[in-house]
């Protein structure tokens, strides 16, 4: 089977939709509404989609990982959109190094778990 594929967008849900979108938006990602109950986040050639659905199993148990060039770049740009005092539930945890690279931790509104990743061994790319 041969893929020509371009791009891999994820439909992640939320549990508050409203400040889902205002989290993304401080984030970077520019969003488009397709509907009044879902979005697509764009930055620069990634997107996904965020949906007004909360299932707690499957918002539990979501985990994206993006891949960044410069985890600790980022991960005080993080720090710097003070995200944990304007979003209660938001949860950051810093950058840590594994034998593969470097990642860091993002909890959105909803719980969804964002990993940051930067990769230094290329086997795990």
């Amino acid at each position: 089977m041969e893929h020509k594929a371009k791009a891999i967008r994820p439909f992640i849900g939320s549990n508050n939709f409203e400040l889902s979108r205002s989290f993304y938006r401080d984030l970077g990602f520019e969003e488009t509404v397709l509907t009044h109950n879902m979005s697509v986040f764009k930055a620069n050639d990634i997107a996904f989609y965020l949906q007004d659905a909360y299932v707690k199993d499957w918002i539990d148990n979501t985990m994206i990982f993006l891949e960044v060039d410069d985890v600790d770049r980022y991960w005080k740009e993080l720090l710097a959109l003070n995200l944990t005092a304007k979003y209660k539930t938001v949860k950051l945890t810093p950058p840590r190094a594994e034998h593969w690279g470097k990642e860091c931790f993002v909890h959105d509104p909803s719980g969804i778990l964002w990993h940051f990743g930067q990769f230094f061994n290329y086997a795990f790319q």
